[in-house]
């Protein structure tokens, strides 16, 4: 660490630093997952708990023994969280449906470049930071409270508002124990939270999002179908899939669909665009997801295309997001995947997962 010490600090010795280690590498992705909660986005997750840990390791020696260590990391990443969100334009991010009505006319190809927009979550990252165990103090589950409807609706919460939320009602901590973390009196806590739930309620009238569950039969079946679709470029079959009321996004692109005939209209558009697709089954805020690669002729290669992003209800799609260029790049590095597709990867890995 010591490329990256802060200047004028003592810095702990080598056995500080190997208990250091131990003790704060288990925390790293519950940590994460929290971070992203608080800001919407992967990438400035990933720097905030970088920072988060710069600052626990710098301090540590005089932190030693004083209470939780994890109650202490997490303080140390709210504060971070907070601090960032209040040096942003905008605190909120957003998915398209959040900010506009949905359309009918197609879009221009034009990023809206002046909004920040939520960022999708690879599920590869939950493994030790979801806990499947109910929490009897926590409002939420913890798969609820990952789905990439609830984070976009929490994004909408002011800061503090979030942090309080997010510590009581998703990791179930006492109002007392959020008031002592993030340096307030309880009664704020309370009235912070009070105020956060009945802002969720509008989204959530029966008080909880739908539990997203593990795919079951009908479900891989459906998402074979889906994957057959766009590679047949099938647009009826694809359709099929949808629910009647379905949702299409597509950040950056602030244009939204509402309804089958209305999503039916705009792949016609799109669709005619490319020679083809093929698609990469993933995973992502807990939910079924695929890497989409496209090319534009026969003789080119599959490139990145976009992250897209399924929410089934039963066993239809409700609500289908694509994350597409200019961020679907960096993007697929997150999610470990190529720009360039390579000829056998797309088959084995749908071989892998019986979607073939």
């Amino acid at each position: 660490m010591t490329a990256a010490d802060p200047p004028h600090q003592a810095q702990p010795s080598n056995r500080s630093d190997r208990k250091f280690e131990r003790l704060a590498e288990p925390f790293r992705r519950e940590l994460k997952l929290h971070c992203y909660r608080m800001l919407g986005s992967l990438h400035e997750a990933e720097d905030l708990v970088q920072e988060t840990y710069l600052r626990a390791w710098s301090s540590f020696e005089r932190f030693e023994g004083r209470g939780s260590f994890r109650a202490w990391l997490y303080q140390i990443a709210t504060n971070a969280c907070l601090n960032a969100l209040a040096s942003r334009k905008s605190a909120q991010r957003w998915l398209p449906d959040q900010r506009a009505p949905a359309t009918a006319e197609m879009p221009n190809g034009t990023p809206a470049s002046d909004v920040a927009w939520l960022e999708p979550y690879p599920s590869s990252n939950l493994e030790g930071a979801v806990d499947d165990a109910p929490n009897p103090e926590a409002r939420f589950a913890s798969r609820e409270a990952v789905q990439l409807a609830f984070v976009a609706a929490i994004q909408q919460l002011p800061p503090r508002q979030r942090a309080v939320l997010l510590l009581c009602d998703v990791l179930g901590w006492a109002a007392a124990e959020a008031a002592t973390l993030l340096g307030g009196s309880i009664p704020s806590v309370n009235s912070a939270l009070q105020r956060a739930r009945e802002t969720l309620a509008k989204r959530y009238p029966n008080g909880q999002p739908v539990v997203a569950s593990q795919p079951n039969r009908a479900q891989k079946e459906l998402l074979g179908r889906y994957l057959r679709a766009w590679e047949e470029l099938d647009l009826d079959s694809f359709v099929a899939l949808l629910k009647e009321d379905a949702t299409y996004t597509m950040p950056p692109l602030p244009q939204w669909y509402a309804g089958r005939r209305a999503i039916r209209t705009f792949f016609e558009w799109a669709w005619k665009n490319y020679d083809g697709y093929r698609l990469v089954p993933t995973a992502a805020n807990g939910q079924p997801a695929f890497a989409a690669y496209s090319r534009l002729h026969a003789s080119a290669p599959w490139g990145a295309h976009s992250i897209q992003v399924l929410s089934i209800e039963h066993d239809m799609i409700a609500a289908l997001t694509l994350f597409v260029k200019p961020e679907s790049p960096r993007l697929f590095h997150a999610f470990g995947l190529p720009l360039i597709l390579p000829d056998d990867l797309g088959g084995e890995l749908r071989s892998t997962l019986h979607l073939a």
